[in-house]
């Protein structure tokens, strides 16, 4: 029997994507995500705060470039792709972060001032709002 590793978010971006070119050309983008549950009262009258989570997403390639154009902070994206823990080592620790591989994403919302900033780019090229898809397969070096 065979695994699955699919992860489905729906936030918003916390940050601008910071976006990086590794020595062969190729894109590479990350920003934060917040999803928040809201909180509730409990029969007892025990307030239960909102509670947001933060997930770290990173996009290659195409993903990438498409978002360095359209993305930015307090957007609604869908996200979807999969999950990915790197290890490595500093200052003598073994550190290691979960992330989010993005393999599909959306632009749900965004905020009035980001729509008319890209209405001219959007006329020449792909409209934000479309889904777009990376296919593709990580060689271990294009990690890092």
């Amino acid at each position: 029997m065979s695994s699955v590793n699919k992860v489905i978010l729906i936030g918003n971006v916390g940050n601008d994507p910071e976006v990086r070119y590794l020595d062969r050309g190729i894109a590479i983008a990350n920003f934060n995500l917040a999803t928040s549950e809201r909180g509730y009262t409990m029969q007892n009258g025990t307030q239960v705060p909102d509670k947001t989570e933060w997930h770290s997403v990173v996009l290659w390639r195409n993903l990438a470039e498409w978002a360095e154009k359209y993305v930015r902070k307090s957007m609604k994206l869908y996200v979807e792709g999969k999950l990915q823990t790197r290890t490595w080592e500093k200052d003598g620790q073994i550190r290691r972060k979960t992330e989010v591989v993005a393999e599909n994403i959306q632009i749900l919302y965004r905020p009035e001032e980001y729509r008319n900033m890209n209405a001219n780019r959007e006329a020449e090229q792909t409209p934000a709002e479309t889904p777009v898809q990376e296919n593709m397969t990580l060689e271990e070096n294009d990690l890092f």
